[in-house]
C-alpha cells in the first residue's frame, strides 16, 4: 500500500512542513525499517530529500523535524 501527505513539526519556534511518501505492507519484514512494515519513505523539507529509506537507509534523517516526522510515521504504518 501507498500513503503520502504532509506532517507539520515544530521547529525552532516555527512550522516545519515534512512531506513524505511511505510505501508499506500488512505483514512486517526483514527489509521495513525496524524489521517493521514500512519498506520505502521518502521525506522532503522545501525540496530537498531529508530522508530515504529503500529496504535501508540511503539519506537517514538527521535534522530534529525529520526524525520527528519518522517516529510519527513508524508509529502510524509499521
Amino acid at each position: 500500500m501507498l500513503a503520502e501527505g504532509t506532517i507539520g513539526i515544530q521547529e525552532n519556534g516555527k512550522m516545519v512542513a515534512c512531506h513524505y511518501k511511505v510505501k508499506y505492507y500488512n505483514e512486517p519484514s526483514r527489509f521495513g525499517i525496524e524489521g517493521g512494515r514500512i519498506s520505502k519513505l521518502t521525506i522532503r523539507r522545501e525540496g530537498e530529500f531529508t530522508c530515504n529509506y529503500d529496504r535501508g537507509w540511503d539519506v537517514e534523517p538527521e535534522d530534529e523535524a525529520t526524525q520527528m516526522a519518522v517516529a510519527i510515521l513508524i508509529k502510524e504504518y509499521n
